[in-house]
């Protein structure tokens, strides 16, 4: 919803910039032959305007599309992934963090959708320097990584999960941060997230030697 008023915002101001612009360039000469003074004022407010409304729908498509080739990376196919706005999450509050349709066959979509709050996590963490992670950041990457493996197509929550745990540190890697920090990424949601989610999500299984183990150069038990 916001994204939605501040495009009509951007492309009225934008649109009012054309119009005094043109109108000037139709009637650049007066009745007396003197050339009218560009208006600087009259075009350049709205135009200033209407360029601050577009940066964040700007950083926010530019948001999205690197999660998508990130979660694409991941899923070994081509997938969207997109952020709620904030009049979505007053209007469709649901307790999951990201989640993948299903469709009517039984197999998952290939678009994600991820909450308002855990894609300003995202958001904040990806344009920070990766030091001092908090908690909601880790899962906020963990999320995306989840939802990529239900868009390869694991259905089973838990074999989805598992996947994803083996997965973080690439995930973190693909967002910017080094190896060092991905680890510690991925250690903190194991050790910390992991055993406190819900039954349907964890497995024994999930563990070095366990088969749910892909044996990965970067698990977080390699």
């Amino acid at each position: 919803m916001r994204r939605g008023v501040l495009l009509t915002v951007a492309l009225g101001l934008g649109l009012l910039a054309l119009v005094v612009t043109l109108r000037w360039g139709v009637a650049r000469v007066d009745a007396l032959g003197r050339v009218r003074p560009f208006p600087v004022m009259a075009v350049g407010m709205p135009a200033a305007a209407a360029m601050l409304c577009a940066i964040p729908l700007i950083r926010h498509t530019q948001l999205e599309a690197r999660l998508a080739s990130v979660a694409s990376e991941l899923a070994g196919t081509q997938v969207t992934v997109r952020c709620e706005t904030v009049g979505e999450a007053w209007l469709e509050a649901h307790p999951e963090r990201g989640f993948v349709r299903f469709g009517a066959d039984g197999v998952p979509e290939r678009h994600a959708v991820i909450t308002y709050d855990t894609c300003q996590d995202l958001a904040s963490w990806v344009r920070s320097d990766h030091r001092g992670t908090t908690e909601d950041q880790v899962i906020a990457v963990h999320v995306l990584t989840h939802e990529a493996m239900h868009m390869r197509g694991l259905v089973n929550e838990a074999s989805a999960e598992c996947a994803a745990v083996q997965r973080d540190h690439r995930t973190a890697r693909l967002l910017g941060a080094s190896d060092d920090q991905a680890h510690d990424l991925t250690r903190g949601y194991l050790l910390s997230v992991y055993p406190r989610m819900p039954e349907e999500y964890r497995s024994v299984e999930c563990a070095p030697g366990g088969s749910m183990d892909e044996q990965l150069e970067d698990s977080p038990w390699a």
